[in-house]
């Protein structure tokens, strides 16, 4: 049964899932092969640990899901086990061996139905969206939806958003609504906006803008969540067995990335097939999942008690909330107008006054709290916010976490660390921003954008993710980004704002323990060490003796979690 380039294939009462070139094993319980009760010995590998005291090891046994103990081989053979005849061994060959990525920021439910609609990412122009809601329509009935995401207009010749007449040119029929690739804006043709009764007189909802021409006529763009929502809710849910569909297909992008934990925002119906898959032991990935902090407390109290907050594998964790939007689209709010448009200085999102008093509120009743920030005027909203509610609450560990936190004021640089704030970022951004960054915000103000290396000297922590699906889920990526500051295929020399370059080493800390350290479970994942869960990975080449250019080449031959094999290469003889 072919599914979008993936394949099931039936073998004997096993699943063998086939993504791209890996494969994933499932056992005829939906259980993974490789049980979790023996113990199973790796040999000669190079393992990076992440741990300082023991920053390199040859050996590692794992035993019930948990790293048993790691070191040389002598060591693992004779004291953890490793000689029991019972014991499986594994020959790394001497493959680079690291702790699975823990990507700090995704919309998992978001990827899966991505992965279901029209794909635009990439698209060079107007007319290549167009061609493909063409194709997009010859597939459908008419009257039927036709959705889509991923498109940036800043890939194109004249960098000008489209428009509702060059989408009604190829679907005067479908309601066709397009999201851009930052999730804070999308174009709609005309009979989308007549679904959401968007006429020229509709006002601009709060924190939302509705782009219209000189006679006052919606364009078609629709700007921040409450005015894109004016058409998605008239949009028809994804049927069960859809969703379900596309969440199979992001696990398996996951687990093909490396990607090993993941902290997710998505809506709750995504979470309930989370924990279906979880029942029928088919989840490979472990998730921390975010509710909106909008809720009324009644549900948000509700919500974490059914989701849970301690399963290893999936449970709720913080709040997330929206301060503004994203640079790309000129939606994050900055302190000062925007350099290449002084009409705009961004949206606010939600009213900081409100914000504050609901913080405080929900941080009473033990909830941590993320809120997205990209603008400078953002980010201090968002430290006001979390400066307020230590002050009404008093203090104990919260970690609240700003999300994105791309542009910052210099002087609110050092407030993350003395609030104990976590700056949540996605390095991969920096490289695709970079081509038009500077435009939207100077030379002055460019100095605190994506500011890594300022915010970590500055005492801050630092967790990585990527934002998937508005940027793909390979951490490697970001890991470019990290060292390099350049773009995907090389320069400028030395880097965009090469002052912010962090090391290797403290890239991957990012992505692996300081993200464990921004969901409280630091000590239980992000290292190999004994006691930790068995999360890791084999790739093709070792990160420390290659160039940043050969980074994204890498590829991942083997993805653990918990002791079980749920990614292997085609091809790979570790298995």
């Amino acid at each position: 049964m072919k599914i979008r380039g993936t394949s099931l294939f039936y073998l004997g009462g096993v699943v063998l899932l086939s993504f791209c070139a890996g494969i994933f094993v499932f056992g005829a319980q939906g259980q993974a092969s490789q049980t979790e009760s023996h113990i199973v010995v790796y040999l000669h590998g190079r393992i990076y640990t992440n741990d300082k005291a023991q920053p390199w090891a040859d050996a590692m046994a794992v035993r019930d899901g948990k790293i048993r103990c790691v070191g040389k081989i002598d060591y693992v053979l004779l004291e953890c086990g490793g000689n029991d005849p019972s014991a499986e061994t594994i020959q790394l060959k001497g493959k680079f061996v690291m702790p699975g990525f823990n990507d700090a920021h995704v919309h998992l439910g978001a990827a899966g139905a991505a992965m279901l609609s029209v794909q635009l990412n990439g698209v060079a122009s107007v007319e290549e969206l167009e061609k493909r809601i063409a194709e997009a329509v010859a597939q459908h009935r008419e009257g039927e939806w036709i959705t889509g995401s991923g498109w940036d207009h800043t890939l194109w010749p004249d960098k000008k958003f489209p428009n509702k007449q060059e989408l009604d040119a190829v679907a005067p029929k479908n309601p066709v609504f397009l999201v851009h690739v930052s999730g804070h804006v999308a174009v709609a043709n005309t009979l989308a906006l007549q679904h959401g009764e968007i006429k020229p007189d509709t006002p601009n909802p709060p924190g939302g803008m509705i782009e219209s021409d000189s006679g006052g006529a919606a364009t078609g763009m629709l700007e921040e969540d409450s005015a894109m929502s004016l058409v998605s809710a008239r949009i028809p849910d994804l049927k069960t067995d859809q969703r379900r569909r596309g969440i199979q297909m992001v696990l398996a992008d996951a687990a093909k990335n490396g990607v090993t934990s993941t902290q997710d925002f998505s809506d709750w119906a995504d979470f309930l097939l989370y924990a279906q898959l979880k029942e029928e032991g088919k989840l490979t990935l472990r998730i921390t999942e975010w509710l909106p902090f909008l809720e009324p407390m009644d549900q948000l109290l509700n919500m974490r008690a059914q989701g849970g907050t301690l399963d290893p594998w999936l449970k709720t964790g913080a709040l997330k909330a929206f301060t503004d939007g994203a640079l790309g689209s000129r939606t994050a709010a900055m302190l000062a107008p925007y350099s290449d448009d002084p009409s705009t200085s961004g949206i606010l999102t939600n009213d900081p006054d409100k914000l504050r008093t609901m913080a405080i509120e929900r941080d009473k009743a033990g909830f941590q709290l993320n809120f997205h920030a990209i603008g400078d005027r953002a980010n201090r909203v968002a430290l006001d916010v979390f400066e307020a509610v230590a002050k009404a609450n008093g203090p104990r560990d919260r970690r609240d976490r700003v999300e994105h936190a791309q542009v910052i004021a210099p002087e609110d640089l050092p407030r993350f660390a003395q609030l104990k704030v976590i700056a949540s970022m996605q390095p991969s951004h920096e490289t695709n921003d970079m081509r038009w960054a500077s435009q939207r915000v100077g030379p002055d103000r460019s100095k605190g954008a994506y500011a890594w290396a300022s915010l970590e000297n500055s005492g801050a922590r630092l967790a990585f993710g990527t934002d998937y699906p508005v940027e793909p889920i390979n951490p490697l990526r970001g890991l470019y980004a990290c060292v390099t500051r350049e773009l995907p295929d090389g320069g400028p020399a030395g880097g965009w704002q090469p002052q912010e370059k962090i090391s290797l080493d403290d890239c991957i800390r990012a992505y692996t323990s300081g993200a464990a350290y921004a969901q409280f479970e630091e000590g239980k994942k992000g290292e190999l060490k004994a006691g930790q869960y068995a999360d890791f990975i084999v790739l093709s080449s070792d990160l420390t003796k290659i160039p940043p250019r050969e980074y994204t080449k890498t590829t991942v031959l083997l993805t653990v979690v918990g002791g079980r094999t749920v990614y292997v290469q085609d091809g790979s003889s570790l298995h």
